[in-house]
């Protein structure tokens, strides 16, 4: 007979438990195929369990294809359920420690998420959900919600330069959803990508999954060196980051812009121009988009990530509009469409002005960060180091005259419970940026910052 341990003390149903052990019994392969089980009768006299019990559990294992019935002869086990267990893999999972906690990140790209407008945010979200007609929670349109890209349209132009349409818009799930659509959009092997170089290795996967090859064009002072577009290739697009070039922070100046422009224009092909966090420039206004210079050839990219949070995943993609229609189908199969409700709040909270006074607000904060970061670098190591890209953004680059970070000397780093980003983890040509260091510092505080920096001068021996 076949004994089944019950726990009458517990809050699993008596169905659940029989279900559950003759499931395991089979698949490991203590009951095999071709043996028959007691029948419902003898099993319920046998536990003390209802008939109706045993026969709802032996109904799921039938639906399921555990067991068969066969007419007159009984239950039995069906052929082909015994599965071979095999030693499970480890998972490399990383658990944060209290080690770990007391770690001082400098990474880029994060702003402080502390000062995140949660009250005015929570406060539009209850009005939305609250006030929203019942179509407003069903599908939506891939593109995104009309009045969003209205308004975005208004606002980019206002202080991006960017000229377009709200139909030439789509919102994504954040820039990398954006960067993905024009990857399939435009890509595919054997292609070719000219891209600045270094770039973030994030966008060289996203490109180069798709079996494209990446020409690399050196960046300077002043971005991408359009001296060396290639005249023998037929690239299908330029990749950019003209206003606040990642890493290095050089802004493209107007008579490189033009011979980029130019050089689409022959060659049949477009500019991408990733625009990701040129919101906070400290000193002037901010730049001017490639985009505002030439609608037909510039696809431009942007997300509220750096502005906000990353945790909203919205971002657009603005397209010429040829594009527009083929781009729009790769969204709908990508995830039909990025959340409504959170589109609606995005856009109440611009049209009332919050996101204009919410930069504003971080912009001082940021830059009075910047300045800490730099003074204290300057305090320990004065003439020995040199800055790139302090004028915009959540990041810069420090560049030391005398020493090349070596894996030892990262090594030493983060046995002081430092975390810092070399620049040449970005560069697809290595060894040309091996003394310098991406410094992110958006979200930490002033404190922070200064026992940084203190660490790293421990860690450097200076």
């Amino acid at each position: 007979m076949l004994w089944i341990p019950i726990d009458r003390d517990g809050n699993v149903p008596f169905i659940k438990q029989i279900y559950q052990y003759v499931r395991g019994q089979i698949l490991c392969g203590a009951l095999q195929a071709g043996e028959k089980l007691p029948s419902t009768r003898e099993l319920s006299n046998h536990l003390g369990v209802s008939r109706n019990t045993i026969l709802e559990a032996y109904e799921q294992l039938i639906a399921e294809g555990f067991l068969i019935t066969r007419r007159g002869a009984g239950t039995f086990v069906a052929e082909g359920t015994f599965l071979e267990k095999r030693n499970r893999q480890k998972m490399n999972m990383t658990i944060k420690s209290e080690q770990d906690a007391d770690v001082i990140d400098f990474r880029s790209g994060i702003p402080d998420l502390t000062l995140f407008p949660r009250k005015v945010w929570a406060k539009l979200s209850h009005e939305i959900w609250n006030d929203a007609e019942a179509h407003t929670f069903g599908y939506d349109q891939p593109e995104g919600r009309i009045e969003l890209r209205e308004v975005l349209s208004n606002y980019l132009l206002k202080t991006r330069g960017v000229t377009c349409h709200p139909e030439q818009i789509i919102i994504t799930s954040g820039a990398t959803q954006a960067l993905t659509l024009v990857a399939k959009l435009l890509l595919s092997l054997d292609d070719h990508v000219v891209i600045e170089d270094p770039i973030t290795t994030d966008i060289q996967t996203i490109f180069q999954v798709t079996g494209a090859s990446l020409y690399p064009i050196s960046v300077d002072e002043k971005g991408m060196k359009t001296t060396l577009l290639p005249d023998h290739l037929d690239p299908k697009f330029v990749f950019i980051t003209p206003s606040h070039q990642f890493p290095l922070g050089s802004t493209l100046p107007i008579q490189r812009r033009i011979e980029l422009i130019q050089y689409v224009r022959e060659k049949n092909c477009y500019i991408v121009e990733d625009d990701y966090d040129s919101e906070f420039r400290f000193e002037g206004l901010p730049i001017s988009s490639v985009q505002g210079l030439e609608q037909d050839r510039v696809i431009y990219i942007g997300s509220f990530s750096k502005i906000l949070s990353p945790a909203l995943r919205i971002g657009y993609v603005i397209l010429p509009s040829n594009l527009i229609n083929t781009c729009r189908d790769l969204k709908w199969f990508s995830d039909l469409h990025t959340p409504s409700i959170d589109q609606i709040v995005l856009t109440r909270f611009m049209k009332d002005g919050y996101l204009e006074r919410h930069i504003l607000k971080m912009k001082k904060l940021y830059k009075r960060r910047r300045d800490v970061l730099m003074d204290e670098l300057i305090k320990f190591f004065s003439e020995k180091i040199t800055f790139l890209g302090y004028t915009t953004g959540l990041h810069l680059v420090a560049e030391w005259k005398d020493i090349t970070f070596t894996e030892r000397i990262l090594n030493q780093l983060e046995e002081q419970r430092v975390k810092v980003y070399p620049v040449e983890d970005h560069t697809i040509d290595k060894g040309k940026h091996r003394n310098r260091l991406v410094l992110g510092y958006g979200h930490l505080s002033t404190e922070k910052i200064t026992e940084g920096v203190g660490r790293i001068k421990d860690a450097l021996g200076k």
